[in-house]
């Protein structure tokens, strides 16, 4: 069995790595990451990634931050210490719109960043994985694991018929900053 894990295609421009994209995925070639030092408009499309579920994790976070304000506000004014302020009710709910709408953004904003951070792995401590280290400043880089497509000859020929600069061979997994 190889020792090549990953078989990586160099390209300058963009529109031809998004050309090498489709040309691998007409040959039914599986791709493993596509990294690009910008944002590409389309390729999540064409990867096929599915729509972020962050949203849903944001508005679960801010229903819980309204859930927690009112009940803190309940309980803190009505039940623990009611005071009778200006002949109002202990629970006069427009005076508390503020402080329920601040801590539904805190819970909100946090909850997302930890889902965020979770979800991508992004640890204190831990170093950034990057197949290579030119895909963060000048090239767009197409891997394919080459152990679930057993014919890296014809990969390199699609690679190279697309406008590949450079086709790589990897036997690690990431490449390391240091």
């Amino acid at each position: 069995m190889s020792n090549i894990k990953y078989i990586l295609g160099h390209f300058e421009d963009p529109d031809e790595m998004m050309h090498g994209i489709g040309k691998l995925q007409e040959n039914n070639i599986s791709i493993y990451d596509v990294y690009t030092p910008m944002p590409i408009h389309g390729i999540e499309e064409k990867l096929g990634y599915k729509r972020s579920r962050l949203p849903i994790a944001a508005f679960c976070f801010g229903i819980t931050g309204t859930i927690t304000a009112i009940s803190m506000i309940y309980y803190m004014l009505v039940y623990d210490w009611p005071m009778n302020i200006g002949g109002k009710p202990s629970f006069a709910m427009p005076d508390f719109v503020p402080i329920t709408f601040e801590l539904t953004v805190l819970f909100a904003a946090y909850g997302m960043m930890f889902t965020f951070f979770y979800a991508n792995h992004f640890f204190p401590g831990r170093a950034p994985r990057v197949m290579d280290l030119r895909a963060t400043n000048d090239r767009f880089v197409i891997a394919i694991d080459a152990r679930q497509n057993p014919y890296p000859d014809k990969i390199e020929n699609l690679l190279k018929d697309a406008g590949a600069v450079e086709i790589k061979h990897n036997e690690r997994k990431y490449v390391s900053y240091e």
